[in-house]
């Protein structure tokens, strides 16, 4: 099918919950797309940080392939054989214990929501379930998550919201002081907020989160959900600043592409979880860990996270260097491959630009671009990529 018939038909039977672009995409190869006309685009989304080893990377595609002709599902009622195993490359390379695998980050923060709650209620009582998170975060779309996430945006209309959520600033530690208290069982926190604008939490200000949660008995809980698995060059978000977390979720890119989830937890914490306390029917199916394990196999055997960390800081240097030649250009920020370019005027046309000549970009908020090229992208791509977008701020700096 073309594009406009894929955009017909998909009007026709799709619920209408996404602002769509006007093109299907049919094809992928590395950090390269083509839609269904057969445009080629440099993908700087990848799937909003999914496909960190870019598309259908060989590895991926020869394990998903595999155990597709073994097995696909089965109840977590048994042992499953790649779960175990992306389960132990997980705790061998964290902070954590033990693992609960999921199908998506919203489920992975659910997950992790519920633990805290059991695991303050058991240890010191019922009173103790009150989670503190922060203004411009995001978390997820089930109700909880959606709750837990800092932007009244993503609220509105799905009122009463569940109780026992509070909001505080990032990088502000009196605020947080004032909000914890003897009701506190966690405090929420992406090292990056991807959704809310690309911007990092000082490694101080998570020191004293950690030193205020110790102090009152709550959990630090990490959504590396969008940041974590290598993407801002190291391999979970939280090693930048050496302040580990009791709970961390994961998602997006851990299958490469397969929706999978997870929550990492020490295991005192993992307690907190028994026998039907919580489950997921898909979760940590065969097909999925084994991506998983092709995944973060490759990520730590073939120095992407080397070239991550690299080509972090060649994007980061074009990105300053553009921007200093526009006046709409306010800041730049991130970490590895996880870039925002802050900009006085609204993104939108920039990223329909862009795509019209070949780039896939995205805009979080209304006037800050995002950039999430593969982890193994390379130094000829990123600059093919900042011409495409030096050519459309020549054109909007003219107007």
């Amino acid at each position: 099918m073309s594009n406009s018939t894929n955009v017909s038909e998909g009007q026709q039977y799709v619920m209408n919950t996404y602002g769509r672009l006007p093109m299907a995409l049919v094809k992928g190869s590395g950090a390269k797309v083509w839609d269904a006309d057969g445009k080629e685009y440099l993908d700087f989304v990848s799937g909003i940080a999914v496909n960190a080893l870019g598309h259908c990377h060989p590895k991926v595609v020869a394990a998903i392939q595999e155990q597709a002709g073994k097995l696909i599902h089965c109840s977590n009622l048994y042992w499953i054989e790649p779960q175990i195993e992306l389960a132990k490359l997980l705790v061998e390379n964290s902070f954590g214990d033990k693992v609960f695998f999921a199908n998506s980050g919203a489920e992975a923060n659910e997950g992790a929501i519920k633990l805290a709650r059991k695991y303050a209620r058991k240890v010191y009582g019922a009173e103790k379930y009150e989670i503190i998170s922060l203004k411009h975060s995001f978390h997820g779309r089930t109700l909880a998550a959606l709750t837990a996430t800092g932007q009244a945006k993503y609220q509105v209309g799905y009122e009463p919201l569940p109780q026992g959520f509070n909001y505080v600033p990032l990088n502000d530690l009196p605020a947080l002081e004032e909000a914890i208290g003897p009701q506190t069982c966690a405090v929420l926190i992406e090292p990056v907020q991807g959704e809310g604008g690309v911007h990092v939490a000082d490694y101080a200000y998570l020191q004293g989160v950690r030193e205020l949660c110790r102090k009152s008995g709550a959990l630090l809980i990490y959504d590396e959900v969008q940041c974590g698995m290598g993407r801002t060059g190291k391999l979970f978000a939280y090693e930048h600043s050496g302040v580990a977390p009791d709970i961390m979720t994961l998602a997006k890119a851990l299958g490469g592409g397969v929706a999978i989830g997870a929550i990492v937890a020490t295991d005192t914490v993992a307690e907190g979880f028994g026998p039907g306390d919580h489950a997921s029917t898909f979760g940590g199916n065969p097909l999925a860990t084994a991506a998983g394990v092709a995944t973060l196999s490759t990520i730590l055997a073939e120095d992407i996270i080397g070239n991550t960390q690299r080509m972090g800081e060649v994007l980061a240097a074009e990105l300053q260097n553009l921007g200093q030649k526009y006046s709409f250009v306010k800041e730049q920020r991130g970490l590895g491959l996880l870039r925002g370019l802050e900009l006085s005027i609204e993104v939108k046309p920039i990223v329909d630009k862009c795509r019209e000549l070949g780039l896939l970009i995205n805009g979080v908020g209304s006037n800050v671009l995002r950039f999430l090229p593969p982890l193994n992208v390379t130094e000829t791509e990123i600059s093919a990529a900042l011409q495409i977008l030096a050519q459309v701020f020549a054109v909007t700096e003219e107007a």
